[in-house]
């Protein structure tokens, strides 16, 4: 049976390369960080007792519908933005953090990163690396030489060093104090700036980049309430910050960046709705999605529960962003991403322990019914960067 296994998980990720030769390159391998310590129970999220290992899962976006292809056991969380994974640019390994693990019944900061190598059959932890407490949004450069990661219980970031497979850890950068909640970090696509989300103390730092050296250049941007996931849109002229706010029922807000501004600044703030918990720019730029939680993850009696989260869209057009549609997904909804072509939205719906596919274009989205079941609830989503 294990022979079985590893041959048709072969034969699938044949399948993967076979769309990345034939020319439409890279980007249709997601892969999901799913996290089964955690269960949202009526509005309040709790540790699970003897929790089944949390699981990292391989995704075909070549496929009609989209498919899973593996997913194996490793560590992984719902604590930080759903961007607890990066995948390197040649689809070779992805990094996986995992910000909490459950200590005498409850969940505690954790310091794990897992190097999973996506070519072997089947995929496989490679190595577990050391980070800072808390560890949870992470990005590797264009180059695939560099990996940022954001430890949220230490107010710093960890620099990573890559070479093929091999990651090696090379130091961290303080950008404030351990109570700044650093959540994120986007590198920019010439890999020279990376932008900080820090949620515990709302502000955005700005750090530079060469080589392997990276330091903060002591610019914070406030860019609205708790900043918290971040991404920079294609071709690199615009950054876009989802502020979660507190919780408590109003509608927040997602924050444009002008990365090409000396120093980069924000220039419009939109309202989204309760807690946009994800965001991210699709491959060409143009549409960004924002996964708002909308009151879902509310407790059914309180006045601002809804039965569903949503999925809003906009157009990106220079440095202004304008809504084009939305859509009702699950609850507890995590991240998002976009096919290379742009075509599919696939979010994370975390209580149903599901992906949920979606067709997007410029005029908007719609559910298309499809659904991908995992055996954890998915926590965080990425593809490589094109």
């Amino acid at each position: 049976m294990k022979k079985l296994a590893c041959a048709a998980f072969a034969l699938a990720m044949a399948g993967c390369a076979a769309t990345s030769e034939s020319g439409k390159g890279r980007g249709w391998l997601a892969v999901s960080a799913n996290d089964n310590k955690a269960v949202l129970d009526a509005g309040v999220t709790k540790a699970v007792p003897n929790a089944a290992p949390d699981t990292v899962a391989l995704i075909d976006l070549a496929a009609t519908p989209p498919r899973l292809v593996a997913e194996i056991d490793a560590p992984a969380s719902v604590v930080g933005p759903p961007v607890s994974v990066a995948v390197a640019p040649d689809e070779s390994i992805a990094l996986v953090t995992a910000a909490t693990r459950i200590v005498d019944g409850k969940q505690v900061p954790d310091n794990k990163v897992s190097v999973i190598d996506l070519q072997s059959s089947p995929p496989r932890v490679l190595a577990t690396l050391t980070a800072g407490p808390g560890v949870a949004g992470i990005s590797i450069n264009r180059a695939g030489t560099l990996a940022l990661a954001a430890n949220r219980n230490e107010g710093t970031v960890s620099v990573f060093t890559i070479s093929g497979k091999s990651v090696v850890p090379a130091g961290k950068v303080t950008v404030g104090d351990d109570k700044s909640g650093p959540s994120h970090v986007a590198i920019s696509a010439d890999g020279r700036t990376a932008l900080v989300t820090r949620d515990g103390d709302h502000r955005v730092s700005v750090l530079a980049i060469d080589g392997s050296s990276v330091t903060h250049t002591k610019r914070d941007i406030y860019a609205g309430l708790r900043p918290y996931g971040v991404d920079i849109c294609a071709p690199g002229g615009a950054a876009v910050i989802a502020n979660i706010g507190i919780g408590q029922g109003d509608a927040d807000t997602v924050s444009v960046i002008d990365m090409r501004a000396n120093p980069p600044r924000v220039v419009d703030t939109i309202s989204v709705g309760q807690t946009p918990e994800g965001i991210i720019c699709s491959p060409d730029g143009r549409l960004v999605a924002v996964t708002v939680m909308s009151g879902s993850n509310k407790a059914p009696n309180s006045p601002f529960y809804r039965a569903n989260g949503r999925v809003a869209v906009y157009s990106l057009d220079g440095l202004k962003l304008t809504k084009v549609g939305e859509a009702d997904v699950g609850n507890w909804a995590q991240g998002a991403i976009f096919s290379p072509d742009g075509k599919r939205l696939l979010v994370q719906n975390m209580v149903q322990k599901e992906i949920q596919v979606l067709d997007v274009d410029m005029v908007g989205v719609r559910d298309t019914g499809q659904r991908i079941k995992l055996k954890g609830g998915p926590a965080g989503l990425r593809t490589a960067t094109q």
